[in-house]
């Protein structure tokens, strides 16, 4: 085919779509389910109702062929175990008695039962659930969600192409199975996983698909050449086979690198690449293995990880270079666009030239339509987008809200000096042991307690203008006031206000800050029910006036023991955050880092003693190419740093981290020169710890011992056991007691529980020292 006739074949496509409904209809209805008022079947037919309304939406504004099977419950990694059946042996009774309620029970546990590992989704917020292999592990093929998925959008009268996940890139992102040695490699079961997808695929191509899409991530990561050998032998497996759709391979977040060629020799009918950002190399890429002949590329020009708009010039030219690698070009968003909210159109509160530079799941869509059309009729059928396109651009990029002098001023004058505590770490101790007087082992918490429906509702009232100020405050005054005293009862050492003004860890920071814009509908999903709705980085940061001192402060005049001051740390500020992207990252992180120094040196003169600055996404961000890893640690801990780094040395700095993989970080979290680093560790059964004993990590430490995504209230022996285990690999003095992460999505009545036992715990394990 002709690069002539390439374009004139393009058509438009996504490979996923947010799942929530335009009213978070599916966290309702599954919390619903779970607290028993919704049903089975009403959960399902909400579920299937959303899943209609996606495909009519995608249709009605021009794409070709809708994704199915990308909708989830709860995961699609999850959904994934169940299709090849690799459900744990302690959820198999549960799975084989009811399975919907089997499904959950692996997602958040039971009383009973522990769930599987969670951790993050490659470096997206997003959290999947992750599979437990062993040596033994049978295989067995589960197609029915796939096929019905695909007959609903069938019977509609939408062309439809199942999205699964490849073979390798669920292998690679298993873990060993409790009791399976360490050294286990999950890609070793590949020979006996790919019969499972052969008859996937074979019940998808009876049920009439003609094209499925097998999704490889993991191959955009740095692999070896026995990883390489298994991609090989994976799809020369799969394309063998004669009772299958054409397989499309996507793989996106970054470059595919080495996996490309291995990829272009496979005998698959098509691929699906990211040419956003970094995996813009992808060009170079289908350069050096002369294209893909006879091959269809989706290219993935629209970036699906970010809310700016598309820059419709830019996307048109890198299409034209693609028409001369490929049979066929189709275009498409760079991943799923379950990493954005849904629809601009909602936004009442944002100035409608500044909503005009944003694009969300529906603007999006609406954005590959368009340059589809271009690529395919020419760019004169749509020369009035062109336009509007080019003006929004450059009414953005003259915008005084994109920058601001002084704090360009500020940041350009930071010194290395700025960024290095006055006294080395073993100096610091000392002072701070003195001046806190804790125990061994102390206990704390992470910072965030329940969020109950009061206070949901006293923010919901002060909106509406059905309370005013005062009396919100007289509301927060009392919770922080029972959260302190429940505390002291059950005898924490280190005690929080439990941020019951806050409404997000991330959003309550930056509608305090310039340069941020907040949305009031932009929820994205984080992981099952939960929703955040991330900020826009739109422009320069600063820092007001003080933003946490007042409550703080007015928690620690009801004890003695000290409370926490909390912050979000920059890194976590902008990962959580739809980040600007036209200028470094490095330079941004800079100026929140600025912004945030102010609010913990506020904090110290008040007489806050113990600051956390919490970075959870630290790991997450990581680049996925170890060779662009240094540069990004270089100015993350440098911003950490610049942000904690005026304190005086008796002021204790804590650090949080959780649902991530520390190991390959350790030295980064070192290099942070923070005094105590809470971290989560309760469902990967200490595994942190360790890794922080093998580097030698000098500082203290509190790997969690009470999983908080889960509703299982963990007895005493159970958080003593996890603790004991702690102490193999970090001594007593700086062992510290915790959860592993906040408790703003658990109830109170479990949280109490679950504290209780987190205190008797660690004063039986105390007792034995």
């Amino acid at each position: 085919m002709t690069a002539k006739s390439a374009a004139a074949a393009a058509r438009a496509t996504v490979y996923g779509y947010p799942r929530q409904g335009e009213n978070r209809e599916l966290k309702k209805a599954v919390e619903g389910y779970w607290k028993g008022r919704v049903t089975a079947d009403a959960l399902r037919q909400t579920a299937a109702d959303l899943r209609r309304s996606t495909w009519r939406k995608l249709a009605e504004t021009g794409v070709h062929e809708v994704p199915t099977g990308d909708f989830s419950y709860y995961d699609h990694m999850l959904d994934t175990s169940v299709m090849v059946g690799a459900v744990p042996p302690r959820h198999r009774s549960a799975v084989t008695a009811d399975a919907l309620d089997g499904y959950f029970a692996m997602a958040r546990g039971t009383q009973e039962v522990a769930p599987l590992e969670m951790t993050k989704w490659f470096d997206t917020n997003y959290h999947y659930l992750v599979p437990e292999l062993g040596p033994d592990t049978v295989f067995t093929a589960d197609s029915a969600k796939q096929v019905a998925e695909f007959k609903e959008a069938a019977a509609l009268g939408h062309t439809a192409r199942p999205v699964l996940v490849g073979p390798v890139t669920y292998l690679l992102l298993a873990k060993p199975a409790p009791g399976v040695a360490a050294d286990f490699e999950p890609l070793t079961l590949l020979d006996r996983l790919l019969p499972v997808y052969a008859e996937v695929l074979a019940d998808l191509r009876a049920a009439g698909a003609t094209w499925a899409q097998l999704d490889e991530p993991a191959l955009v990561q740095d692999r070896t050449p026995a990883e390489l050998n298994a991609v090989a032998r994976a799809y020369r497996d799969l394309g063998g086979l004669t009772d299958r759709p054409k397989l499309l391979v996507a793989s996106y977040f970054d470059r595919l690198g080495e996996a490309l060629p291995v990829l272009a020799k496979a005998p698959v009918e098509g691929l699906a690449l990211d040419f956003t950002d970094a995996a813009a190399a992808n060009l170079d890429g289908l350069a050096a293995v002369g294209g893909l002949p006879g091959k269809r590329l989706v290219a993935g020009v629209v970036n699906g990880r970010n809310i700016w708009i598309n820059d419709y010039e830019k996307s048109l030219a890198t299409l034209a270079t693609l028409l001369g690698f490929a049979d066929r070009v189709d275009v498409a968003a760079s991943c799923s666009l379950l990493h954005v909210p849904l629809d601009t159109a909602p936004e009442r509160d944002i100035d409608p030239r500044i909503l005009g530079w944003l694009a969300f799941a529906a603007q999006k869509t609406t954005e590959i339509v368009t340059l589809a059309k271009g690529l395919a009729e020419g760019t004169d059928t749509i020369a009035a987008e062109i336009a509007a396109n080019r003006a929004a651009l450059a009414s953005r990029a003259a915008s005084p809200i994109t920058r601001d002098p002084a704090v360009r001023a500020r940041s350009a004058a930071v010194t290395d000096a700025d960024g290095r505590r006055s006294q080395p770490y073993t100096e610091r101790a000392a002072a701070q042991r003195a001046r806190l007087g804790l125990p061994l082992l102390p206990t704390t918490t992470i910072g965030s307690f329940p969020q109950t429906d009061d206070l949901r509702a006293a923010r919901a009232d002060l909106r509406a203008g059905r309370i005013d100020t005062a009396g919100y405050e007289e509301r927060i005054r009392a919770e922080i006031g029972e959260v302190v005293s429940f505390q002291e009862r059950t005898g924490l050492d280190v005690l929080v206000h439990g941020e019951p003004e806050r409404n997000d860890m991330v959003q309550y920071f930056a509608e305090q800050l310039t340069g941020y814009l907040a949305t009031r509908h932009g929820w994205v999903q984080s992981y099952g029910t939960r929703y955040v709705r991330p900020p826009v980085l739109a422009g320069d940061i600063s820092r007001p006036e003080p933003m946490t001192v007042r409550w703080t402060s007015y928690a620690q005049s009801l004890t003695d023991r000290p409370v926490k001051g909390m912050l979000t740390g920059p890194v976590t500020m902008l990962a959580w955050s739809f980040v600007r992207d036209d200028q470094p990252l490095g330079d941004t992180a800079r100026q929140v880092a600025l912004a945030l120094r102010d609010e913990v040196t506020d904090l110290e003169a008040a007489g806050t003693c113990v600051i956390q600055v919490d970075e959870p996404a630290l790991r997450e961000t990581l680049p996925l190419r170890a060779a662009d890893r240094p540069a990004y640690l270089d100015w993350a801990t440098e911003a950490f740093r610049l942000t904690t780094g005026a304190v005086a040395p008796g002021t204790q700095i804590h650090t949080h981290m959780c649902y991530a993989e520390f190991g390959d970080i350790v030295q980064a979290i070192d290099d942070l020169d923070a005094d105590v680093i809470s971290l989560e560790a309760a469902r990967s059964h200490m595994q942190v710890a360790t890794e922080l004993a093998a580097h030698g990590y000098p500082r203290e430490a509190g790997p969690g011992v009470y999983d908080i995504h889960s509703p299982r209230v963990p007895d005493a022996a159970e958080a003593a056991s996890l603790l004991r285990e702690g102490l193999l690999a970090i001594p007593a003095e700086r062992l510290w007691v915790n959860p592993d992460c906040g408790l703003k999505t658990r109830g109170w009545p479990e949280t109490k529980a679950s504290l209780e036992n987190l205190v008797a715990a660690a004063r039986t394990v105390r007792a034995e020292l």
